[in-house]
C-alpha cells in the first residue's frame, strides 16, 4: 500500500469506520455520528471518493428540498481476513469493506492446545493460497480466539504462546499482513453492538455460548476488556462444589456445569446408561449434534441444554447484581436453541436474583449465530484502523 493511500485511510479513520457499520450514510449522518462539521465531512467524503475508498450511492429520499448523496465504501478497496478460533477448530473468511462475506467460509480442525504458531501460520497460508484475492489488498487479519489474552503485551497466555515474544508480531511478519488479536466474547460483543441486537443499547452483557460460557461486556457503549484485556471470564465463577476439575486449573466453575465440553459429556454418559435418546444412533456425538437433535425436539437433547441453561442463569444472577445490564445477549453457537436457553435462565433468576433489578434486563438471542465471532473478527481490524495499522505496516516492514 502506498504511503499517501494509508495515511489517507489512517487519517480518516473514523469515517471508515462510520460508513463500515452503517453500510451507506449521507454527508449530515456521517457528520451526527462522527461529531465533525457537515463541511469538514464533505471535504473527507470527497478525499476518500478521490482516494478511491468511498463511491456515491445514489440520493436518500427527501420530504422536500434538494436530495442528499448517499455514500458508501468501496467494497473491493482492501479486504480483510477473519480468523475465528474456538477449543477445537479455526473458521477463516475474507470480508470486504462492506462487512460482506466474499469467499466461502473454511474450517480446519484441531485441538487447540496443540497447536502451534507455526501451525496456525501455515493454515492461514494455505487458506490464502486457495482464494483469488490478492494478498497485498488484504489490510488486516482479525484473529480471535479462547484464552486469556493480554491485548497489550499481544500474547495467549493460554494457547499458542511463544517465549519471549508476541504471538502478534509472529504472526504478522510471516504472513507480513498486520494482525489483531481479541479473546473470541470480546470479537463477539463487538459484534452484538455494531451489526446485531445490542446495537443502540448502552449497558450490554453478551454471553458466548460456546465450548466455554464467555462474556463480552459494553458499558456506556463503550467495550469493557479490563486492565489489560482479561475481564469477562465468566466461565470461571465458582459455583459449585462438584469436584469437577475445569479447564482452568480450578474446581466447581460454572464451565463444569453449564458449558458444551459438560453438555457434551452429560450426553455420552447418559447414552452409556441406556437412556431413550436419538443421540444414540450416532457413532460419536458432539456439540453440533446434541444442537441439531435438541431443534428437532430429542427430549434428552432438550433436557442437557435445559439443565445447563439453568446453571447460566445462576451465574447471570450474580452479574445482574453487579452490573445492572439494560440486555443480556445469547450468542455464540448455543444460541442456535436460543429459545430453550431461555426459560430455565428466567427460572434461575428468578429463584436468585433481586426482583426489583430483573425488570430492567432484557433477554435477546442473537440474529447472527454462529457467524459472529467471524464478523467480530473484522469489526476489530476495523476498529483498529488510524496510528495501530500504521504501526503494524511499519513493524512488518512492508512499504508505506
Amino acid at each position: 500500500m502506498s504511503t499517501s493511500k494509508l495515511e489517507i485511510l489512517v487519517t480518516h479513520s473514523e469515517t471508515i469506520k462510520c460508513l463500515y457499520y452503517n453500510k451507506v450514510a449521507t454527508s449530515t449522518e456521517v457528520s451526527n455520528l462522527t461529531g465533525k462539521s457537515i463541511p469538514h465531512v464533505i471535504k473527507v467524503l470527497g478525499e476518500l471518493t478521490k482516494a478511491g475508498y468511498v463511491t456515491v450511492n445514489g440520493y436518500a429520499s427527501s420530504s422536500g428540498g434538494r436530495k442528499p448523496l448517499v455514500y458508501s465504501l468501496v467494497a473491493d478497496s482492501h479486504y480483510i481476513l477473519s480468523v475465528a478460533m474456538d477449543q477445537f477448530s479455526a473458521q477463516m473468511v475474507i470480508v470486504d469493506m462492506n462487512n460482506a462475506f466474499v469467499t466461502d467460509t473454511e474450517r480446519y480442525e484441531f485441538p487447540i492446545n496443540e497447536l502451534t504458531p507455526d501451525a496456525l501460520i501455515a493454515y492461514i497460508n494455505e487458506f490464502l493460497e486457495k482464494k483469488e484475492i490478492a494478498r497485498e489488498t488484504i489490510i488486516g487479519v482479525g484473529l480471535t480466539m479462547p484464552g486469556f489474552i493480554d491485548t497489550e503485551q499481544n500474547v495467549n497466555y493460554t494457547y499458542s504462546s511463544i517465549a519471549g515474544e508476541s504471538l502478534v508480531g509472529y504472526i504478522q511478519q510471516q504472513i507480513s499482513i498486520p494482525v489483531f488479536l481479541e479473546n473470541d466474547s470480546t470479537a463477539i460483543a463487538i459484534a452484538e453492538q455494531k451489526f446485531g441486537v445490542a446495537a443502540h443499547i448502552k449497558n450490554v452483557m453478551v454471553l458466548n455460548l460456546g465450548w466455554g460460557i464467555g462474556l463480552g461486556m459494553i458499558l456506556n457503549d463503550q467495550l469493557f476488556t479490563g486492565n489489560n484485556g482479561l475481564a469477562g471470564e465468566f466461565s470461571h465463577i465458582p459455583l459449585f462444589k462438584n469436584g469437577k476439575l475445569c479447564t482452568c486449573g480450578k474446581h466447581g466453575c460454572l464451565e463444569t456445569e453449564a458449558s458444551l465440553i459438560a453438555v457434551t459429556a452429560n450426553a455420552r454418559q447418559g447414552i452409556k446408561e441406556g437412556l431413550t435418546t436419538s443421540l444414540a444412533n450416532y457413532p460419536e456425538i458432539n456439540a453440533d449434534i446434541i444442537i441439531a437433535e435438541a431443534i428437532k425436539g430429542d427430549v434428552f437433547s432438550v433436557k442437557l441444554i435445559s439443565e445447563a441453561a439453568y446453571h447460566v442463569g445462576q451465574g447471570l444472577a450474580i452479574l445482574i447484581h453487579l452490573m445492572n445490564p439494560g440486555a443480556i445477549v445469547l450468542s455464540g453457537k448455543g444460541s442456535m436453541v436460543g429459545k430453550l436457553w431461555l426459560a430455565p435462565i428466567q427460572q434461575a433468576i428468578n429463584e436468585h436474583c433481586i426482583p426489583r433489578l430483573t425488570q430492567f434486563t432484557e433477554f435477546k438471542i442473537s440474529d447472527l449465530n454462529t457467524r459472529a465471532q467471524l464478523i467480530g473478527g473484522a469489526a476489530l481490524v476495523v476498529e483498529n484502523f488510524e496510528k495501530a495499522l500504521h504501526q503494524k505496516f511499519n513493524q512488518i516492514k512492508m512499504e508505506v
